[in-house]
């Protein structure tokens, strides 16, 4: 149990109590500026208390933000958020916000200081996507450092604006032309790695982590279905590719698919067999083992030659490998958009894949309620706002269809 140690220093008096030690060291607590020793020590016992109440291994009002934000990623991050967010909210920690914010005083965080730290970066040419994550996580933080952690009175960033981007369909929703697909698997055929999740992203809208994570059993080649039940995601820690959840809980849907891809898919699954006695024993097997990563339990894939004993790992029969059975990661579709941009000129990424199918869809009559379920959006909300341009051209379009029907009366 700590002590309460009051003494004057100078004119002022002084409190001190030892903390619990962090990382083997001893940790000791003080303010001074008190008028009398009384004074010093009744505001002693009450920092005593709210720590002995709190746990906490620093003085909230001295806790700098770099120290904070780690203090909000165990407590907060880890344990509530799903695994891809947490991934993408570790990247804005660290290349952002603990460079630029991580020295000041979390106490000392002002709307001014902020709102100039946001400017700066809307100035600075920053993509709108990066800064209304940065300023999202800003904001989820320090109200969490408001409540329930008590460590500062209000959350600055309530008085914060967002800078306005211009609205450009073109430049966020990049849709690519039929005749620009046909350019595209042309510089990249069947024998190529990347011709089939190409297609597949083409003909189904799926995303390329959920792509790449298509192992054989979530085809069904009978009732023409593909589950979309996992995301192929890149820790950044340890450096290791694993199978996890797919973005959001609406994202596991399983969708019917054409006959065009359904026979893409049987020439490409007989395909691998082939390659697979090509290469013997030194073709490549994808296995995976559970490992709990941030309190989530996830599939860590690591690849063996065919010769070498697999122990108790879980083999995974992805659909799209390379062709000598190695793992396909979305590095190798970064590869694809450099050359398609630079190449073929042609402004790309493959995401833009995902928004061709959904543009398609909805501009040739199909139900929008539909297209949010073949995209895995988790309301119709966020199917709308993305593709506001399709669905007013849907309706320019059913208002010239119900002018036809009434001339002809």
């Amino acid at each position: 149990m700590s002590e309460i140690n009051v003494r004057k220093r100078g004119k002022k008096w002084q409190y001190q109590f030892e903390a619990a030690k962090v990382e083997g060291k001893r940790k000791q607590i003080t303010k001074s500026g008190f008028n009398t020793k009384k004074e010093a020590l009744d505001a002693g016992v009450k920092a005593l208390a709210e720590y002995n109440n709190s746990g906490l291994h620093f003085e909230p009002s001295e806790i700098s933000v770099a120290d904070y934000l780690d203090y909000w990623y165990k407590n907060y991050v880890e344990l509530n958020l799903r695994t891809n967010t947490i991934i993408n909210y570790t990247r804005i920690i660290e290349n952002y916000l603990k460079p630029n914010l991580g020295k000041y005083k979390l106490k000392s965080l002002t709307p001014n200081i902020l709102q100039d730290y946001i400017n700066k970066k809307y100035i600075n040419g920053i993509g709108k996507s990066t800064l209304k994550k940065i300023f999202s996580i800003l904001s989820l933080s320090l109200k969490y450092a408001v409540y329930p952690s008590k460590f500062i009175k209000e959350n600055p960033m309530q008085y914060l604006s967002m800078p306005r981007y211009e609205k450009n369909i073109e430049e966020d929703i990049k849709i690519i032309t039929l005749k620009d697909f046909d350019n595209i698997i042309d510089r990249f055929p069947e024998t190529t790695d990347y011709y089939l999740p190409l297609m597949i992203g083409f003909h189904t809208g799926c995303r390329i982590g959920e792509i790449l994570a298509m192992t054989w059993d979530d085809i069904d080649f009978k009732n023409k279905t593909i589950s979309i039940n996992k995301a192929l995601i890149f820790n950044d820690k340890n450096k290791q590719w694993y199978f996890g959840p797919t973005k959001t809980f609406t994202s596991n849907r399983t969708i019917k698919i054409g006959n065009t891809l359904i026979n893409i898919l049987k020439k490409f699954k007989k395909k691998q067999m082939e390659n697979k006695l090509k290469y013997g024993e030194y073709y490549k097997i994808v296995y995976s083992k559970e490992e709990l990563i941030n309190n989530k339990l996830l599939q860590r894939l690591c690849v063996l030659n065919a010769n070498i004993p697999s122990g108790d790992l879980k083999q995974q029969n992805v659909v799209c490998s390379r062709i000598d059975g190695n793992l396909l990661t979305t590095n190798g579709m970064k590869y694809v958009s450099k050359i398609v941009n630079y190449e073929l000129n042609i402004d790309f990424k493959f995401h833009s894949l995902r928004h061709t199918h959904a543009t398609l869809l909805i501009q040739n009559g199909a139900n929008i309620k539909d297209v949010q379920t073949r995209l895995g959006h988790s309301n119709i909300k966020t199917t709308l706002d993305t593709y506001t341009h399709s669905t007013e051209n849907s309706s320019k379009n059913t208002a010239d269809l119900f002018e036809q029907i009434s001339k002809t009366k």
